[in-house]
């Protein structure tokens, strides 16, 4: 069980940057304590931050330029893939594409051979790397996503495809949006999205992904939502949402302090 998060707002957004991501980040923190990261876009590339700790390691240390428009957030609670190598741990880049994924991609392995993709970095082996292999090599089609068999809620941002953040819900994972008036937030909970009202002060219209989806956003906004059928062809054994409450407990007090300053 992970938690991922992240955002996309307008340029005319007044909401500030950083304080958003470490909100996000706040309220994800209790789904996993092995790895924690974050990604955005800048001049066209996007920067990646990430540690082999809990959210309470980074929490402090985030830091975001003005201009930003495009984060994800993610915490991690590993299945496959050591989180003592960093490329194991999200957010994950493969060619163009930098994501995070939240459940369990069971055929990994099978769709990289079958594809012939070739693993970012020699030593990984998170299964989460076939997303965003899929996803670039198929410049982000939803059929592409049925080829997974898993559990997935998922993020990513494509270099070749400036000022755009995908999502995408499978099955057997959450993923709730809360849209403002220049602002399109997502998180894993509910709750993640109602720590960022409290602390940006925003009202946010929230809702649930359907499972088999996936959302295109732009500039703060939803532009295109497409549908897929995913692949329900596994048993997983269920894992409680709340895997590091110490996590949370720091962190929401932290920010707290954080969001005076």
């Amino acid at each position: 069980m992970c938690g991922i998060a992240g955002y996309s707002l307008s340029a005319a957004s007044s909401v500030e940057r950083t304080l958003a991501a470490q909100a996000l980040l706040a309220g994800i923190a209790e789904r996993g304590a092995d790895a924690v990261g974050y990604a955005y876009r800048a001049c066209g590339s996007v920067e990646i931050q990430k540690k082999p700790a809990g959210a309470s390691a980074l929490l402090e240390d985030v830091v975001l330029p003005a201009s930003v428009t495009e984060v994800l957030v993610h915490v991690r609670d590993y299945t496959k893939g050591h989180p003592t190598i960093e490329a194991n741990n999200h957010p994950i880049r493969h060619g163009a594409v930098v994501g995070v994924h939240n459940g369990i991609i069971f055929n990994d392995d099978e769709l990289m051979e079958t594809h012939g993709f070739e693993r970012a970095e020699p030593d990984m082996t998170v299964d989460s790397e076939a997303i965003f292999a899929l996803a670039e090599d198929s410049d982000g089609l939803p059929a592409s996503l049925e080829e997974l068999r898993g559990s997935m809620a998922t993020a990513w941002l494509d270099e070749r495809r400036p000022g755009q953040v995908f999502l995408a819900r499978g099955v057997g994972r959450p993923l709730w949006i809360g849209a403002g008036r220049e602002e399109l937030f997502f998180a894993s909970t509910k709750a993640a999205l109602e720590v960022v009202e409290q602390y940006l002060h925003l009202k946010l219209r929230k809702r649930e992904v359907g499972e088999g989806t996936l959302v295109q956003a732009a500039e703060g906004h939803e532009v295109e939502r497409e549908r897929f059928r995913p692949n329900r062809d596994f048993e997983e054994q269920e894992l409680p949402a709340v895997r590091a409450p110490q996590e949370a407990r720091f962190c929401l007090q932290r920010l707290a302090t954080l969001a005076t300053l």
